[in-house]
């Protein structure tokens, strides 16, 4: 993922929209921030997260939002960037009335930003957000959504994995490789049975007790390790952040044993400069918001009417997408994070030069 300077993140004038939500008597303070609208309506989750002060949770939305805009952008989506945050404790807040004025917020802007989960929210909130709003995805099976977008984010980074793979050794398979996968919530431990099915030897940690044990039990062949240290100084080939974001950063990158890193973590790169970084030490790094994106695809598709082997076939071509990344990376001799970057630019300025040419 490409990081954004301290005051690049604050800068809401390259935004273009930022608002500002509030509702006393359920005590919903939010920010929903629209980056860009080039490609289509702005989607991107909402997160409820207890931030220390505003100026956290106003960074937050803004780093996240333009991130939402790169990300839908290379996958191919007609849709632009944005995100919202819920300021505040979802364990002691989060009610059906709070959501339910957020809904109020996202319907007030017209179509123009589409909200999903996120960090602190859940399918099921989406189904009470969805009550006052239509222009909300990621909602329950039952209620004609997608579900648990974990399924195709993890599909996605898999596909991402096998094109790092084929331009690293030559085949697009992880057999006979030692993958090490930090961070084993819904993202982390499906990814581990695609990998464990596609002959990868996985070693895996989570700061959580009960996904180690989930996963101790699944799949015994696992090696479970400590910690993350130990996770990235064992002999591994393949490094998969899965976890928070900011796994990559000047500690981490001299340690790091493997030659190729590809997770699910969002902001992976702790800031600028990582990515020359790994390059410098030939560490193959596929960008986050590149190989992550099988979980906006899958709420993407909400919005025509939800299909899954329609959302899988797109998912899907995360691989072509990374594999042609990583040759323009190597063609034009920038690391694959700036390739990436140029990509989702030049698209949302072509495709959105045609806005231009007015429709009765």
């Amino acid at each position: 993922m490409h990081v954004f300077t301290s005051a690049e993140s604050q800068d809401s004038t390259a935004h273009e929209q930022v608002v500002f939500c509030q509702d006393r008597q359920t005590g919903l303070k939010a920010i929903i921030g629209i980056y860009s609208t080039a490609l289509g309506p702005a989607l991107g989750g909402t997160r409820f997260f207890p931030y220390a002060s505003e100026e956290d949770a106003l960074r937050d939305v803004l780093d996240l939002s333009r991130g939402m805009a790169y990300k839908n952008a290379v996958a191919g989506l007609d849709l632009g960037g944005g995100k919202a945050v819920i300021w505040g404790d979802p364990e002691r807040i989060k009610t059906e009335p709070l959501l339910r004025a957020y809904g109020r917020f996202v319907q007030s802007l017209g179509g123009r930003y589409y909200t999903a989960c996120d960090v602190g929210t859940y399918v099921a909130d989406m189904d009470v957000v969805a009550r006052e709003t239509r222009y909300v995805t990621g909602r329950s099976r039952e209620h004609g959504g997608a579900g648990d977008s974990s399924i195709l984010t993890a599909w996605g980074v898999f596909q991402g994995m096998r094109a790092a793979a084929e331009h690293t050794w030559g085949a697009p398979t992880l057999a006979g490789r030692r993958v090490g996968v930090s961070g084993l919530g819904k993202v982390g431990r499906v990814l581990v049975r695609h990998l464990l099915d596609d002959g990868a030897k996985v070693v895996a940690t989570d700061v959580s007790e009960k996904a180690v044990e989930f996963v101790r039990q699944a799949y015994p062949q696992v090696d479970i390790v400590p910690d993350t240290t130990t996770l990235i100084t064992s002999d591994i080939d393949v490094y998969a952040p899965c976890a928070l974001g900011g796994a990559l950063d000047d500690d981490t990158v001299p340690a790091l044993r493997a030659k190729v890193v590809v997770g699910a973590a969002n902001n992976q790169l702790a800031h600028p400069g990582i990515e020359k970084l790994l390059a410098d030490r030939g560490v193959l790094y596929a960008p986050d918001y590149v190989v992550n994106a099988g979980g906006v695809i899958q709420v993407a598709d909400e919005i025509e009417g939800f299909n899954f082997e329609r959302a899988k076939l797109r998912a899907s071509r995360i691989y072509e997408t990374t594999r042609d990344i990583l040759r323009l990376a190597d063609a034009d001799g920038v690391p694959p994070a700036v390739a990436a970057d140029h990509l989702a630019e030049r698209r949302m300025a072509e495709v959105g030069r045609l806005r231009s040419i007015h429709l009765n």
